[in-house]
């Protein structure tokens, strides 16, 4: 029989490790040189020992068998309907559409696709009892999964007003809705916004979990999965922890409604480190960043494509974007694990304290009157833009890097010519209920100034 490899070895102790650290450091201090603290006020030490806990957030059991999902704005019916066909047949798992309006023929839309093996995932900028029965009618005959991914509440925050409705107000609407589309998801969170806006982790977290409540509590026959669309940011193993810590919560909090489905968590990687100069690296940044999402448990990924913040949808872009995640599934062997983060003492710390400060932070919230009264009276963007405001210093005086753009710049670099799309905040005058909730890039001032001085 073979001896165990480390039976002979002593186990070192959590203090041993630290007496043997400090000895190195040679007299200076270990908390100032080694330990840093997170915008989430969480202090990162150099190492981690089973020692030094003795319980963790247990994370729902997940595989990470996610899907490959290709977002289409649709304008032009054939050309949608032709893209999304060649995505499919390219390695697209699941398809996004985002419709504007009423007037897109929507059985035209579905009627060539294969439904029966592919989910659909709706990004309506409306809300139509009519068109949603319409959609429903026609999946329902298909066996289709079906997102409708409504969200009047991500509606206020991102553009100030409720959507317009035929009904007295958006939850009478979601409440009708709610009894006859009962086969498919029709509830998500637009949690990207908070990330993408500027907000750290925690309050991603809470907000997205606060803003969740109100729909579980106005709403009670919602019993299908509610869909958080998240962004995933760089810092690696805190946006897997993020993650981890948000469907721990969120299951939490439903068990309370007595709401059995889990979340579904829909990932696209933030806009906020994005740049428009040295624009390859993006594609590093969206590869870690899917890399998290999907050790984080992700049931599906919308790759964001290299140049999407200033050029038009592109074959080229998308492609790329779509390999990447081609790669980490079918190369990488990412999808044939089960909970891959568990056993990390590091993971799993960061898990447990995002967790208790995100419901803390929650229940707060909910003391205060809730997410929705707190979104009216501006506290939600108020804390969410100091926050930004904070990242945003730490980027100005080179703290928080962005390669080639706050550092190691190419100057042979132009844009000026190579821009389809406005890459910038952009101000829309119109009368609103609230002040919206912006969405902002970390690289805008800068890049504002190397366009005007090229």
């Amino acid at each position: 029989m073979a001896t165990p490899l480390f039976e002979e070895f002593d186990a070192v102790s959590s203090k041993q490790w630290k007496q043997k650290i400090q000895f190195e450091l040679d007299g200076a201090d270990y908390t100032e040189n080694l330990v840093w603290n997170s915008p989430e006020d969480i202090k990162v030490r150099p190492f981690y020992h089973n020692d030094d806990f003795s319980q963790t957030a247990v994370a729902p059991n997940r595989t990470t068998n996610f899907t490959i999902c290709q977002n289409i704005f649709v304008f032009d019916i054939e050309k949608s309907i032709e893209r999304a066909l060649d995505s499919l047949q390219r390695g697209a798992e699941s398809i996004r559409f985002t419709i504007n309006n009423e007037s897109v023929n929507i059985e035209k839309l579905l009627e060539k696709l294969p439904l029966e093996n592919t989910p659909i995932y709706f990004d309506l900028k409306f809300l139509s009892v009519d068109y949603i029965s319409k959609i429903d009618t026609i999946v329902t005959q298909k066996k289709a999964k079906v997102f409708y991914n409504l969200d009047p509440i991500g509606q206020l925050a991102k553009e100030g007003n409720w959507f317009s409705t035929k009904e007295k107000d958006n939850f009478e609407t979601l409440r009708l809705l709610s009894k006859t589309t009962r086969e498919n998801s029709l509830i998500s969170i637009n949690a990207a916004l908070y990330q993408n806006a500027g907000a750290n982790m925690v309050q991603q977290i809470a907000y997205s979990l606060a803003h969740a409540n109100e729909y579980l509590n106005r709403i009670p026959t919602i019993h299908q999965a509610i869909v958080f669309e998240v962004s995933v940011g760089s810092n690696y193993f805190f946006e897997i922890a993020k993650l981890r810590a948000l469907r721990l919560l969120f299951q939490l909090i439903a068990k309370e409604y007595y709401h059995d489905s889990d979340c579904h968590l829909l990932l696209t990687p933030t806009k906020r480190n994005k740049t428009l100069y040295d624009y390859n690296i993006n594609m590093l940044r969206t590869s870690t960043e899917c890399m998290s999402g999907i050790l984080g448990g992700a049931d599906a990924i919308a790759n964001l494509p290299y140049d999407a913040i200033y050029h038009k949808n592109n074959e080229f872009g998308d492609r790329i974007a779509r390999n990447q995640l081609l790669i980490l599934k079918n190369e990488s062997y990412f999808d044939k694990v089960n909970n891959p983060a568990d056993g990390s003492y590091y993971i799993e710390t960061l898990t447990q304290q995002l967790a208790e400060k995100a419901l803390h932070l929650f229940k707060e919230i909910e003391a205060n009157g809730g997410f929705l009264k707190q979104l009216n009276e501006g506290i939600i963007k108020r804390k969410i833009q100091e926050s930004a405001d904070k990242e945003q210093q730490l980027f100005d005086s080179n703290k928080e890097v962005l390669i080639g753009t706050n550092k190691y710049q190419n100057p042979k670099d132009r844009m000026k010519d190579n821009i389809e799309l406005y890459p910038f905040v952009k101000i829309k005058p119109r009368k609103t209920l609230i002040t919206p909730i912006i969405e902002k890039r970390l690289a805008e001032k800068i890049e504002q100034e190397r366009l005007a001085s090229e």
